[in-house]
């Protein structure tokens, strides 16, 4: 089970999982296997305005897709790792023109602590996020 238990009540606060993809099916996916865990989930189509939204809210894990419009993925890592340290980041490719296993390796790189090939099920899914937020 996934969460944080408030201290001394045995109630759990769920996670808010930031979901930054240009794919409105991938959003749709993600946004419904992690909604049905009982996480919040917040939605950007691209990497600046994934990021303004970490500036304004509490953000507890950005899954980012690499290859995007506006701000890509690799960049959008580097700033949120610039600006929130300890904010968990999972990178998630298909791989446009060079393959995931190209972009991937790189993302780890440069700060996201878990790399998702796209297609992934929703247990890689639920696993690349698991050591990374609070769970009981």
């Amino acid at each position: 089970m996934f969460g944080t238990p408030l201290a001394g009540t045995g109630t759990r606060i769920m996670a808010t999982i930031l979901i930054i993809d240009d794919d409105e099916q991938i959003l749709k996916v993600c946004r419904t296997l992690l909604e049905r865990e009982g996480f919040t989930v917040v939605e950007s189509q691209e990497g600046s305005q994934g990021i303004e939204i970490c500036r304004r809210r509490s953000i507890d894990l950005v899954i980012t897709d690499i290859i995007m419009p506006g701000k890509e993925g690799l960049e959008t890592i580097m700033e949120l790792r610039n600006e929130f340290p300890a904010l968990p980041i999972v990178a998630m490719s298909g791989g446009g023109q060079l393959g995931p296993e190209s972009y991937l390796p790189l993302a780890r790189m440069l700060g996201a602590q878990q790399a998702l090939r796209k297609p992934f099920t929703k247990n890689e899914l639920m696993e690349s996020i698991s050591g990374l937020i609070g769970s009981n």
